[in-house]
């Protein structure tokens, strides 16, 4: 009777060490555990070599392997946080290749989103062992890209082996292989001689267009910026009531203000004076003076902004982009050329941000730079109007009853007519007129 109670008890406490052992995640820590709760008998030291504790089958088993000391040397490169309002991203191109040496902090591929392209830098120096992801996936923040070996000489003999093993391997079936390929070449060449039969379609069909081969056209996935930029456009003209007012301005006075202060501009300031800080500030004055302009339609009210960022759309190999020049109400000349040179650059060398493209209440796209003429530029949502610029040509115009050669530009304003009656645009307008027409305005305010 006491034998029984006995086996009962050491039953009993073996299962409820199983259940113990079970609940550890390490399996560092199954040999101490184990010994602290499993009494030092002859039957349990039985059964501890039988593995009735942790059988071969066991999954417990393959975490055995996971604290070894060689993995300690990987480390892996991640998607970097994208911005709150992006969630995803599609890999562009990889930058490196397996094999190659990396630094710290260095850019190893290209993320492509709906509104900029951001780099995957390396976390840790060394060679890049391998890469994870594909070009043309899409990935989300925390993805893994590459695994990169921080020594270059444990990278280095890993790859030696398998490049002399593959050779003396392949190279016997190769030569067995090329006798039987050169058999079977002179088999495959009457169906080869077979092949101009599909000309009999084309006799059959003389009436049919004859449409360019397939072979000449090439098909490409649309990068995800186009595709956000065609999205943004269309939901554009599918929202706003959108309607083009237009005007022409004599540039002959802010054209002979930048010649006669260009040098000087340059000394004090550093940077050159161009036209777009002129037509930057001619914005501003005219959004102050007709408010409506510079507000936004929110659901079934008016939000109206006291505040004026400038968005400055720029042209890039990628797609167009619109970086804001913020609280461009406060800049002076020099600050807006500034802004709009870094901003530029930054756009050149994909390296705007999602803080540099957010937000902004109105919207100047300069066409004129590539020839344009005369245009009607979409409404940037969620704002409300959009000024374009063109070129400016030399054309006669009529000047105090004389006519004469003046440089005149088109300038075009697309407004929201659900917001804008014609009466503002035209009055804002007119204001971008004058104060570019005669720039002393701005001086004396009026």
């Amino acid at each position: 009777m006491a034998s029984r109670i006995a086996s009962g008890l050491l039953r009993r406490r073996a299962g409820a060490n199983l259940g113990l052992l079970r609940s550890y995640t390490h399996v560092r820590n199954y040999s101490s555990q184990l010994s602290a709760l499993i009494p030092a008998t002859s039957q349990c030291s039985k059964l501890t070599r039988r593995r009735y504790y942790m059988p071969n089958a066991s999954p417990y088993q393959v975490w055995s392997r996971s604290f070894a000391s060689d993995n300690e040397d990987k480390v892996e490169a991640v998607v970097p946080f994208m911005g709150e309002s992006v969630t995803d991203g599609t890999l562009a191109n990889f930058l490196k290749k397996p094999g190659d040496r990396v630094e710290a902090d260095e850019p190893i591929a290209q993320i492509e989103t709906d509104k900029v392209t951001i780099d995957v830098a390396s976390p840790e120096a060394g060679v890049i062992e391998k890469f994870i992801a594909s070009e043309g996936d899409t990935v989300t923040p925390g993805t893994k890209i590459a695994i990169i070996s921080k020594s270059a000489q444990s990278a280095e003999t890993h790859v030696a082996p398998s490049e002399e093993a593959t050779p003396k391997e392949s190279s016997p079936p190769k030569v067995e292989e090329k006798p039987k390929v050169e058999e079977k070449a002179p088999k495959v060449e009457p169906p080869k001689t077979q092949a101009p039969k599909p000309a009999a379609p084309s006799k059959t069909s003389p009436s049919e267009p004859q449409l360019p081969p397939k072979e000449r056209e090439r098909r490409v996935p649309m990068p995800r910026l186009r595709k956000r930029i065609a999205n943004r456009l269309k939901d554009s003209q599918n929202t706003f009531a959108m309607l083009t007012t237009f005007n022409e301005v004599d540039m002959t006075n802010l054209m002979k203000l930048r010649s006669d202060y260009k040098d000087e501009f340059v000394t004090k300031h550093g940077v050159k004076l161009g036209l777009m800080s002129c037509f930057v500030k001619a914005a501003v004055s005219a959004l102050q003076n007709q408010p409506i302009v510079n507000a936004v339609i929110d659901g079934d009210d008016i939000i109206y902004r006291d505040y004026v960022d400038v968005s400055v759309a720029v042209g890039t190999s990628k797609g167009l982009v619109v970086p804001v020049i913020r609280d461009a109400d406060t800049m002076n000349f020099a600050d807006i050329e500034k802004g709009i040179n870094n901003l530029a650059k930054k756009a050149n060398e994909g390296a705007l941000s999602i803080d540099d493209m957010a937000g902004g209440t109105f919207t100047i796209s300069n066409g004129g730079v590539y020839g344009s003429l005369i245009s009607t530029p979409i409404i940037n949502p969620p704002q409300s109007a959009i000024l374009g610029m063109h070129s400016i040509v030399q054309r006669p115009v009529v000047v105090n009853g004389d006519i004469l050669a003046r440089p005149m530009m088109y300038l075009a304003l697309t407004y929201d007519h659900r917001l804008i009656d014609g009466r503002e645009a035209v009055f804002f307008l007119r204001r971008i007129k004058d104060v570019v027409e005669d720039p002393r305005r701005l001086l004396l305010d009026i």
